[in-house]
């Protein structure tokens, strides 16, 4: 098989996929679908180009699919656009984000999700306006609460917001490695296999313990605590 060129035997390239031998030589229809996925990427990463534009490229990928994507991408040298609502998978590959503004604006932000600027446009209009001498008290009552209680910053609020769905996802993940963890004939059938479930199984309960962290930390504050 040609791989962007170059000559690949076929069986050793599909286990840059995780395709065991017995796998790489079954019929398409007796794959699963998380399978099905992995030969579809490496039928597309197989294709010389420099320029790849996917569209919510994580939609129904099972977490091995997800992890082999991910690390496709960062290893990729083409120009990658992807649109997607997976705000941790941006935050994972992206190193520039895109934002249309409207009227036909687009700028252009270096980093992921966490570091592009999302300013509250509705506070900042709030106090262009000038305030009334209702909403100077109602402001000098909020400036006492603040100075005993940090405010989260719109960022910050809406990372709270997102952090039980990623914390979920990831014990999701670290149940289904678990799972896959404790098959005893794992690592005399698939050393390579057993390897990456290893890795991916300490990374995800390291990120989930920072996820946690994190939330925590960011609860505390919004609390007042």
């Amino acid at each position: 098989v040609m791989v962007r060129g170059q000559p690949r035997h076929v069986v050793t390239y599909l286990k840059d996929f995780l395709f065991d031998e017995t796998q790489a030589r079954a019929p398409v229809r007796s794959l699963s679908g998380g399978e099905r996925a992995r030969l579809l990427l490496a039928r597309i990463m197989a294709k010389p180009a420099n320029l790849l534009v996917l569209d919510e490229p994580t939609n129904d990928l099972d977490m091995e699919t997800l992890d082999l994507l991910r690390n496709l991408l960062i290893g990729s040298d083409a120009t990658v656009l992807i649109v997607s609502h997976d705000r941790d998978f941006v935050e994972r590959v992206a190193t520039r984000t895109l934002a249309f503004e409207g009227d036909g604006r687009i700028t252009v932000h270096a980093g992921g999700w966490l570091d592009f600027p999302c300013p509250d446009r509705a506070t900042a209009r709030a106090s262009a306006r000038s305030p009334s001498a209702k909403e100077r008290r109602s402001h000098k009552r909020r400036e006492s609460k603040l100075a005993k209680t940090p405010a989260l910053s719109f960022t910050e609020t809406h990372r709270l917001d997102e952090l039980p769905g990623i914390i979920a996802r990831l014990e999701a993940e670290i149940a289904k490695l678990s799972e896959l963890m404790s098959d005893p004939e794992l690592y005399a059938r698939d050393q390579v296999r057993f390897r990456q479930a290893a890795d991916a199984l300490t990374g995800r309960q390291a990120q989930l313990a920072a996820a946690e962290a994190e939330w925590l930390a960011l609860e505390e504050r919004a609390e007042g605590g």
